[in-house]
């Protein structure tokens, strides 16, 4: 197993709502940050990337209403929204958080600045990079994946509410296996469905694993990034881990 020092963990939306399918549930967010927070202290760098699907999804607006571009300006403020929730339950927890931001807000944030960044990581700070790329048509995996690439980390750790990736869906056939293992090459023949096609790309061309695992369950970050128990699903190249 390979071992991780710099982690990017993208954190879907959904995630921070909890049981509810809008909005912020501080139990919930609460809960996710005490499992970052027990990272740090066994010296792991933490970088993020929150979506802002709990509150509104750019990529799904009402074209009668917002044209794409308006409403993914919208979506990236969304995202602000929950890095800010997850900065104040962070510190709260005693772990020194910085959010960066691709639109600049000083008033609530620092613009996202690399070397920056890579200074408040190294003093031991958790980095929380917000409003996705700071430009219209990119997800917020895509911004995930740039934003490992450019500090240089070890791994890029997609939490969802899911186990992994599966070899079908598993809402859909109850015999889909879990797979503990894919390579970039496997996962465009098989063409599974991990980030969009911008983010994967990113990723296979920077050479960064993509570990995909459910944040709910209680110490399956711990598992997978500090005691290198197996959980989830890691897409890697062949050669490597």
């Amino acid at each position: 197993m390979a071992s991780y020092h710099r982690i990017l963990l993208k954190l879907s939306g959904e995630v921070l709502a909890g049981d509810s399918t809008f909005g912020l549930d501080m139990k919930a967010i609460s809960k996710i940050c005490g499992e970052i927070v027990s990272l740090t202290k066994n010296g792991l760098e933490i970088a993020m990337v929150v979506g802002g699907g709990n509150i509104f999804r750019g990529a799904r607006s009402d074209e009668e209403y917002l044209d794409r571009a308006q409403g993914d300006y919208m979506g990236m403020l969304a995202t602000v929204i929950n890095a800010l929730a997850l900065q104040s339950v962070l510190e709260r927890l005693g772990v020194p958080t910085r959010v960066q931001t691709a639109i600049e807000m000083r008033e609530l944030a620092e613009p996202f600045i690399r070397r920056k960044a890579l200074r408040h990581l190294e003093k031991g700070r958790i980095v929380i990079f917000a409003a996705g790329t700071g430009s219209p048509f990119f997800s917020s995996d895509t911004a995930a994946a740039l934003r490992a690439a450019e500090i240089s980390a070890d791994c890029l750790l997609k939490a969802t509410k899911v186990d992994g990736i599966y070899d079908k869906d598993p809402e859909v056939n109850p015999d889909a296996r879990l797979l503990p293992r894919v390579t970039y090459a496997e996962a465009l023949q098989k063409q599974l469905k991990i980030m969009d096609a911008a983010a994967f790309s990113l990723c296979m061309e920077n050479r960064i694993p993509i570990l995909v695992a459910n944040i709910l369950k209680e110490g399956t970050l711990r598992d997978i990034l500090v005691l290198g128990r197996e959980a989830g699903t890691v897409v890697h190249f062949e050669k490597e881990c």
